[in-house]
């Protein structure tokens, strides 16, 4: 059998650093594929790089090794956000809806009543309760 002219294994080139560096990015690439926030069928990519610089009589080379890998990125999750202005004091609101529509209360998994952006209804009333000068036109009556 004839002798390889060029002798190097990639498994074993660098004491096999190139080979540790393959199997850290490897695992990293089926962590993605495992990862049920990814698209399943979406490519990944595992780059090897031998950058090679030789010295003036071009006799030696330096050779660095790099492994990279590119992901499937994550799939999107999308949300509705209320928002207003306090227009007492100016400022800003904004709350993730929690219910599917604005304005409609809903059950949690304990079954207590939340508003459409996750307050506990008992929570309101309690405040509605330390206000005083709130004016609750469900309970004014006509004619009083």
């Amino acid at each position: 059998m004839d002798k390889k002219l060029i002798g190097l294994d990639l498994t074993h080139i660098a004491d096999g650093g190139l080979q540790e560096k393959l199997d850290k990015e490897l695992e990293k690439v089926f962590d993605n594929i495992l990862d049920l926030n990814t698209d399943a069928k979406a490519k990944r990519k595992v780059t090897i790089t031998l950058t090679m610089s030789a010295n003036e009589e071009r006799t030696v080379v330096d050779t660095t090794m790099e492994v990279k890998s590119k992901f499937a990125p994550q799939n999107g999750v999308a949300t509705t956000i209320l928002i207003g202005r306090d227009f007492d004091t100016g400022q800003v609101h904004a709350n993730e809806l929690k219910s599917t529509v604005p304005g409609q209360m809903y059950f949690d998994e304990n079954g207590e009543i939340l508003t459409d952006i996750g307050q506990p209804v008992a929570e309101i009333e309690q405040q509605a309760e330390t206000k005083p000068d709130i004016i609750d036109f469900n309970k004014k009556k006509v004619g009083n």
